[in-house]
């Protein structure tokens, strides 16, 4: 085979992803380059069109993602925190009832096995929920098209009932010239390491978390000002939107079709109950709901934050819930799968 034809499914995926992109944003979408990307790839996947991006130029795209959070985050970080403490805690127990309904539903609609059912229930821990399937002998398949349509829905969808339901927030401001270049590129160096360090011990969301740390830290301490320019912002949300579309590449008809009922009853009934605990912390702490439910939505990380960030609202509250859904998660799932288990 040569160069050329093993690069074309990267290259497809490429050019269909940007082409999605633009015209999402030609057409005045929310959140446009995720959610053109989205469709665009995952309408070429379903045609059995061969997509990919290699690993490498995904995790560029989620470090951009990262950088960009951090840069929302400001000298009053600690006193933040302390302020967000009871919208966590309604989020531990929102991951609770996620896991509980989603779960009881897949069982009974899809007929999916007891295990199989919660790691396909699991909101947004789409690697972690795949590497136990494969341990403990579940369907994977099932697990990976569950997944990968739940994050397919909210990553092109989601944006649009935010915005009708609570409305954008204002986005940051830049400053002048947003973040100069130096800066910048020290920035992507040092969380390209921190990215790589990470991955190798295996963390999910690695790069994310790694440009969010680098770049939050910077910024809280004034070592740097400003946010990412736009042009890299919007190749980060494409690139996140391609990843997205190509998590179908391969899959068959068969495949889709056989899990996609329970999958789209799944996915509405977790996205309400992310939504009653959104309207549930919104009257109790005074945040805005539109943040409290991309915060609390049962997505990936890197979508969930790519729409927070693009929606406007505060990119630290929105990247730090995520991540402690992660960790949550990480803890919960292996306590719920040991649950009936003999002995």
């Amino acid at each position: 085979m040569s160069r050329l034809a093993s690069q074309m499914p990267m290259l497809r995926a490429a050019l269909v992803g940007l082409a999605g992109a633009l015209t999402a944003q030609v057409a005045g979408l929310p959140v446009a380059a995720l959610i053109g990307a989205s469709l665009a790839v995952s309408a070429g996947a379903w045609a059995g069109w061969r997509l990919a991006v290699p690993n490498g130029l995904r995790n560029i795209g989620f470090l951009g993602i990262g950088l960009s959070l951090g840069s929302g985050v400001g000298p009053a970080i600690l006193h933040d925190l302390e302020q967000w403490a009871l919208s966590l805690a309604l989020l531990a127990l929102s991951l609770v009832a996620t896991l509980a309904v989603g779960a009881a539903i897949l069982g009974r609609v899809a007929g999916q096995g007891r295990e199989t059912a919660l790691l396909s229930a699991s909101p947004g821990t789409m690697s972690y929920a795949l590497a136990i399937a494969e341990e403990r002998n579940a369907d994977v398949t099932a697990v990976l098209v569950v997944q990968s349509m739940r994050l397919f829905l909210l990553a092109t969808l989601l944006p649009v009932l935010v915005q009708g339901l609570a409305g954008s927030a204002t986005p940051l401001a830049a400053g002048p010239g947003g973040m100069a270049l130096v800066p910048l590129a020290v920035l992507a160096v040092a969380g390209a390491l921190a990215g790589a360090g990470l991955s190798r011990l295996g963390l999910p969301a690695a790069w994310l978390v790694a440009g969010f740390v680098i770049s939050g830290f910077a910024h809280a301490t004034g070592l740097a000002t400003g946010l990412l320019p736009p042009q890299a912002l919007f190749a980060a949300f494409c690139l996140t939107g391609t990843v997205i579309g190509t998590r179908f590449s391969g899959l068959t008809r068969a495949d889709l079709g056989r899990n996609l009922a329970a999958t789209l009853l799944a996915g509405a009934v977790s996205t309400a109950v992310s939504l009653g605990f959104a309207l549930v912390a919104a009257g109790l702490t005074g945040l805005p709901l539109g943040q409290l439910w991309v915060a609390f939505a049962p997505g990936g990380v890197e979508a969930m934050a790519a729409i927070g960030l693009a929606l406007g609202h505060d990119p630290a509250f929105i990247a730090l819930h995520h991540l402690a859904r992660i960790g949550i998660l990480m803890l919960l799932l292996p306590l719920a799968l040991r649950r009936g288990q003999p002995g």
